[in-house]
């Protein structure tokens, strides 16, 4: 009777073990998510409401606070950082699409809020380390144009009358930038592949002297767009990231402002802003998913 229970035991055992071998790399996918208890809070109680509107979701942002560099608070261990105190001009437009996304398919957690986040953010939705990011924008907008999550603009012409050549090297260029670089110079050759095969590819873009108040670039730019501003800066493929807001006077933009230092709908037309900055030269327009 003792050998019976013994032999039991060790089946029971074996079962165990072997249902925790097959769950781990399920387990190892899921990324350690780091936020604040009134975080979560704040993102349920506002998908509770069942808005679809991205605009909704950056003026409920308004008047946080800017900071470089969010997602790099953990240079040794990557984490899914979600953080609604506090934004870069990227994790603010993530953010904003991964709301929209979550209200438009009916989701109202925190948990399927940070699987839209990570979705968004890593290839294939897969945290695995820093260089697991979509790095750079114009990856971003591929792989999760790809994922059917957003839709590039390439249409009419005109306004989409300029094409950019991207040229990406600007990370592994200046790594002192990027703290995780800068600790772990042994991520560079990844960051290199990747830099290697984005460079070359053509996208199209509006230039700034298209971008007027008229009926062609309403019908176009949608409310809600996210827009990036295409740059000549040596390495970078864009400069800024905003979603798009039309008043009576023009288009505007929503975005974190690096001089206000905060998240704000900006005051002035978005083609005087791009006139003051010789650097920007249009930019790329991308919807979400309907």
């Amino acid at each position: 009777m003792k050998k019976n229970k013994n032999q039991g035991t060790l089946r029971r055992l074996i079962i165990a073990v072997l249902l925790m071998l097959t769950a781990a790399p399920a387990v190892a996918q899921r990324p350690r998510c780091h936020y604040e208890a009134t975080d979560s809070i704040f993102i349920e109680q506002l998908l509770k409401e069942g808005n679809t509107d991205m605009l909704y979701y950056a003026r409920r942002l308004s008047g946080r606070y800017s900071v470089a560099h969010m997602p790099e608070l953990f240079p040794d261990d990557e984490r899914l950082v979600i953080n609604t105190r506090q934004f870069d001009c990227t994790t603010f437009v993530e953010f904003v699409a991964a709301m929209t996304l979550c209200a438009r398919h009916g989701e109202t957690t925190f948990g399927q809020l940070c699987a839209q986040l990570q979705r968004l953010r890593y290839w294939n939705g897969i945290c695995n380390g820093y260089t697991s990011r979509k790095l750079y924008f114009s990856d971003w907008i591929r792989d999760n144009s790809r994922l059917g999550l957003v839709k590039e603009l390439h249409s009419p012409k005109p306004p989409f009358t300029g094409i950019q050549t991207v040229k990406a090297n600007y990370m592994t260029r200046h790594p002192d930038d990027y703290l995780p670089l800068k600790l772990h110079p042994n991520l560079l050759p990844e960051v290199a592949r990747q830099e290697k095969q984005l460079s070359g590819m053509q996208f199209r873009y509006i230039p700034k002297e298209e971008i007027n108040n008229t009926e062609l670039m309403r019908e176009t730019v949608h409310d809600g767009d996210i827009m990036t501003i295409v740059t000549q800066k040596p390495g970078l493929d864009v400069q800024h990231l905003s979603i798009a807001v039309w008043r009576n006077n023009g288009l505007h933009m929503f975005h974190v402002s690096s001089l206000r230092k905060k998240v704000t709908e900006e005051s002035i037309l978005l083609r005087r802003y791009l006139d003051q900055r010789k650097s920007c030269l249009g930019i790329r327009v991308i919807r979400l998913a309907e």
